[in-house]
C-alpha cells in the first residue's frame, strides 16, 4: 500500500525504527519476542542516529541514506534524513507531517490513518501487538535474538519485518515489502529517556510549500 509519493512512503517504513531503538538498558530476556514486549511495554522516549541501506529486488546497486530521530510514546516523533537528500518525518500525536525541501512540498494525515498497521503502529501505538500483528521468534543470527512479525491486515504496505535485538536493545531492522525491496536499517546511536524541549514535535509548513492534505485548524 502507498501513503505517499515513492520517497515518502520510503520514509514511513523507516519510521518503523526509530522508538525500537530505546531498548538499550532492558534486561535480557528468554527469547526475542520477549524481549520485544518488554521494550514496548517500557519505552517511552528516545532520540539516535541510524544508517538506512535500500535493496531492490532487481539487485541495482543499494541506496544508503542516513540520520536522526527522536520519539516520545504514543504518536510523537521526529524522524530526519541527513543525506543523501534531507527529508522530514514528524507525528505530532494526532497528524503526520512529511516535508521535502527540494521540492518545498509537505503531505499532512491524520496518524492513525497514515500508520495503520504499519511497522511504526507497533511502536507508537497505544494497542497490544497481537492486535494487529502475528509474532514469532526469528532465532539467532549474527549474534542477535530476531522477532518476525506480519501484519494482519492486507493494507499494510509490507509483507513481513524482522526485528534484530542483543540483551534488549535493538541493533537491526529488516523490512519487506510487496514489490521485493528490503529496507535495512543500523541504528548507531541512542538515548534513552531525553530531555525534549516542547516544541520538538511540532511542524509549522514552510512559506509557499505545496500542501498536499488538509492542514489542521489550530485552534481546534
Amino acid at each position: 500500500m502507498k501513503f505517499f509519493s515513492p520517497r515518502a512512503a520510503s520514509v514511513l517504513r523507516a519510521v518503523a525504527g526509530m522508538a525500537l531503538a530505546a531498548a538499550a538498558s532492558l534486561a535480557v530476556a528468554a527469547d526475542g519476542v520477549a524481549q520485544l514486549k518488554a521494550f514496548v511495554a517500557r519505552a517511552r522516549s528516545a532520540e539516535g542516529t541510524f544508517e538506512q541501506t535500500v535493496v531492490a529486488k532487481s539487485g541495482r546497486k543499494p541506496q544508503q541514506a542516513a540520520g536522526r530521530f527522536v520519539y516520545a510514546r504514543p504518536g510523537r516523533f521526529h524522524w530526519e534524513y541527513d543525506r543523501p537528500y534531507r527529508q522530514l518525518l514528524v507525528g505530532d500525536g494526532q497528524n503526520l507531517w512529511i516535508w521535502d525541501p527540494d521540492l518545498n512540498q509537505v503531505t499532512v494525515r491524520e496518524i492513525g490513518d497514515a500508520l495503520g498497521a504499519t511497522p511504526a503502529a507497533i511502536l507508537f501505538g497505544s494497542g497490544a501487538l497481537e492486535d494487529s500483528f502475528e509474532l514469532s521468534d526469528g532465532g539467532e543470527r549474527d549474534g542477535l535474538a530476531w522477532v518476525d512479525a506480519r501484519p494482519l491486515r492486507p493494507d499494510s504496505g509490507f509483507e513481513s519485518l524482522r526485528l534484530g535485538l542483543e540483551g534488549g536493545e535493538l541493533r537491526q531492522m529488516e523490512m519487506h515489502d510487496p514489490f521485493g525491496q528490503t529496507t535495512r536499517i543500523h541504528f548507531t546511536r541512542l538515548e534513552l529517556d531525553p530531555v525534549l524541549a516542547g516544541d520538538r514535535f511540532r511542524f509549522t509548513p514552510p512559506a509557499g510549500a505545496d500542501i498536499i492534505g488538509t492542514v489542521p485548524d489550530p485552534a481546534r
